[in-house]
């Protein structure tokens, strides 16, 4: 068949009209795929250039951000108020106990709602809620300047600062001399009646112990306390408080924060001691993956990773930023997973330790 001049030019036109539309779909696919991104997985795993821009945008757009966390009023009054005057996003929060955060977290799921975007509390009940599926996996060039420890291997939270276990001392009591260079120290007998420890810190010894050996670091314990006693006191700040008042002249489980904020703004007579191996409780921060605000959400999140690591540090917290403060040497993290499997193990094992023995 022959075809006129007009024939064959409506076809070659119609030939270059499909090309073109050809070309331009395989230019969305392949250029435009990240510019897409519209859920909270797409954008939780989105690591461009414009990652930034892209959030700040979408959440200018959402306009709030609701927050559940456990961190002190004080505290987080300044991180939230410097992420409100740099974003103009508004902050709903809602404080509670870690465990209260995660049973809310969890009954608010079961019931089909989802007002929260952001939870930020203590290790175990964020490693809880990933058990339980609650929060998503965020991939983050935020987290890149971080301590390796602060990223979790799942993904589903990023440690945000730290509560490191300490020794703690008064020093009108205890002499530089004295001070113990490891627990096996604390088994000479002058340090009868000058011990004490916080009444639930099993999870310090699941690690301490673990790093000793369990057998070595269960008898290392039991002589300690059969030798000297050992003081029970209920809450970190108590115990601290009580070793800048002299009744506990040498606490082993005092939270390094609060010692500093005595030594260095208080001006009492403490001073932290480093035994080895040093233990740290990480606190972080997630994004749930029902977030109704998950530009706001992602947004806060890489806050907590970057400009809130300042705030922390000028309050005498841990952040998990070396660069911002460095955090104590031989450093290792409470193994949430095992403590989660094993608590009731070595809750027992701490009670028998520690409190039932020292009655």
């Amino acid at each position: 068949m022959i075809l006129d001049w007009h024939s064959r030019r409506s076809i070659a036109n119609g030939a270059e009209r499909a090309a073109a539309l050809v070309a331009a779909m395989l230019a969305l696919c392949v250029c435009g795929a990240p510019a897409r991104a519209q859920t909270l997985a797409e954008l939780a795993d989105y690591s461009g250039p414009d990652r930034t821009q892209r959030l700040v945008a979408g959440a200018k757009r959402e306009g709030t951000v609701t927050l559940y966390s456990s961190a002190t009023l004080a505290d987080q009054s300044a991180i939230l108020g410097a992420f409100q005057a740099k974003y103009g996003i508004k902050v709903q929060q809602w404080r509670g106990s870690s465990e209260d955060i995660r049973n809310r977290a969890l009954t608010e799921y079961a019931g089909g709602r989802f007002d929260a975007d952001v939870p930020e509390t203590a290790g175990p009940d964020m490693e809880a809620m990933v058990r339980e599926q609650l929060l998503q996996a965020v991939t983050t060039p935020a987290a890149a300047a971080l301590i390796p420890q602060a990223r979790m291997p799942h993904r589903g939270w990023i440690a945000t600062r730290l509560s490191v276990f300490v020794g703690a001392y008064n020093t009108d009591i205890v002499k530089p001399a004295d001070v113990p260079k490891s627990y096996e120290d604390l088994r000479n007998p002058k340090w009868k009646g000058k011990l004490g420890i916080e009444s639930d810190d099993a999870n310090w010894f699941l690690s301490v112990v673990g790093f000793l050996g369990e057998q070595k670091g269960l008898r290392l314990f039991h002589d300690i306390v059969a030798t000297n006693g050992i003081s029970i006191r209920k809450g970190h700040t108590l115990l601290a408080n009580f070793v800048g008042s002299g009744e506990v002249p040498l606490a082993l489980t005092a939270y390094s924060y609060r010692v500093e904020q005595m030594k260095n703004v208080e001006g009492a007579p403490v001073e932290l001691l480093y035994l080895p191996p040093v233990v740290a409780l990480p606190t972080g921060a997630g994004v749930f993956k029902k977030a109704p605000h998950p530009y706001a959400a992602l947004l806060l999140l890489d806050f907590y990773l970057t400009d809130a690591q300042k705030i922390l540090a000028a309050r005498e917290a841990v952040p998990t930023d070396p660069r911002v403060k460095p955090p104590p040497k031989d450093l290792i993290f409470v193994d949430l997973p095992k403590f989660l499997d094993e608590g009731e193990k070595w809750t027992k094992l701490f009670q028998d330790t520690f409190v039932n023995q020292a009655r």
